[in-house]
């Protein structure tokens, strides 16, 4: 894996990470268009009063855990259920704005591709 397009997906994923979760806290940017069942499906999570709490702090930590190059495998590790959830809520209820999860995806290949020797063991 080339060290570059391993360094820069690390920070793109890292920034990334950090200001979703940090948007969940300090809402700086407009909600996007979703459809009702969606619609439905986040105020539920909201209503709990922990789950966005939960996803805010797994994203940052991960985010930051990714910029300053500590522990990336464990950050890849905490974040992959949030994927996974969002790609699935957008392939269930809001097909339209999967882009985010997809590049996110993509992001996440590759750092678990340049980090493969501190997984392959494990499985």
């Amino acid at each position: 894996m080339n060290a570059k397009v391993s360094l820069i997906s690390r920070i793109l994923l890292g920034l990334a990470l950090i200001i979703f979760g940090a948007n969940k806290f300090f809402n700086f940017m407009p909600p996007m268009e979703m459809p009702e069942p969606a619609q439905n499906f986040m105020g539920a999570l909201m209503a709990t009063g922990y789950m966005f709490t939960l996803i805010a702090l797994v994203e940052i930590i991960a985010g930051l855990l990714l910029l300053i190059n500590k522990k990336v495998s464990f950050a890849l590790l905490i974040f992959t259920p949030v994927l996974v959830n969002i790609l699935l809520f957008h392939i269930a209820l809001d097909i339209n704005n999967i882009m985010v999860g997809l590049i996110l995806t993509v992001l996440m290949i590759i750092l678990y591709v340049a980090n493969w020797d501190k997984f392959k063991n494990h499985l």
